[in-house]
């Protein structure tokens, strides 16, 4: 485990994208609408939770979604909460809710998906990052990784300690007062984790390279901790 502010200087790099199959699909009892981008030989699936007020449609998520496309990693972007949810803001902070769609979705994925997507890793940002937590600490077996973007990791509480996938929780470096959660959370983690702060950014990642450092390093622990599944 380590609590590092930076890995490296190193540029996010843009690769060819291989050939995507796009589709719509709908997810739980609820039929929430999601959006499933399969490359051809994924090396796994990765399922996003966005934050308060966001949907599937959430540009940076989708931005991260084609970034991990290109590396060969199947996405899952779909909406957390019904158009009637959403209107009531408080069901954006009701984890538990949150947390039990997701657990829809892992098993949506573990139904409808075939071959290495099946291994399935969670990306969550802001309040969808404790949604992420709770579900990877609710489904043990069934993921492999986690990576929380501008998160608020604390709203899992006592889950945390529950968590056995190896976990990264991203801040943004002058996203002040989120990483001290991010910290005090990253403690009562028993998993294998780490936590790295983009120098210079804030909570939504805009300034100039922040995301594409998002994508960096989302892209290589996804990757490491999917392969580390087939070994």
């Amino acid at each position: 485990m380590s609590l590092a502010r930076t890995l490296s200087d190193r540029k996010a790099v843009t690769m060819p994208a291989p050939d995507v199959r796009k589709s719509t699909v709908l997810i739980g009892d609820q039929q929430l609408e999601g959006i499933l981008r399969q490359p051809d030989k994924a090396s796994g699936l990765v399922i996003f939770a966005h934050g308060a007020g966001s949907s599937r449609l959430s540009p940076r998520n989708n931005y991260v979604a084609e970034s991990l496309g290109r590396r060969g990693i199947s996405t899952l972007l779909f909406d957390l909460l019904t158009e009637d949810e959403a209107g009531d803001r408080a069901n954006v902070f009701d984890i538990a809710r949150l947390s039990a769609r997701m657990v829809e979705a892992i098993g949506w994925a573990q139904a409808n998906v075939t071959g290495p997507d099946t291994r399935v890793g969670l990306f969550g940002a802001s309040t969808g990052a404790a949604a992420a937590l709770v579900a990877a600490a609710r489904a043990p077996k069934a993921v492999s990784v986690v990576v929380s973007r501008g998160g608020r990791p604390d709203l899992a509480g006592a889950n945390l300690a529950q968590v056995r996938a190896p976990t990264l929780l991203i801040v943004g470096g002058a996203d002040y007062g989120v990483i001290e959660l991010n910290q005090d959370a990253a403690r009562a983690l028993t998993c294998d984790w780490q936590l790295e702060l983009v120098p210079g950014a804030t909570h939504l990642f805009e300034e100039p390279g922040a995301l594409d450092r998002v994508v960096q390093l989302a892209g290589d622990w996804f990757e490491r901790h999917f392969t580390a599944e087939q070994e």
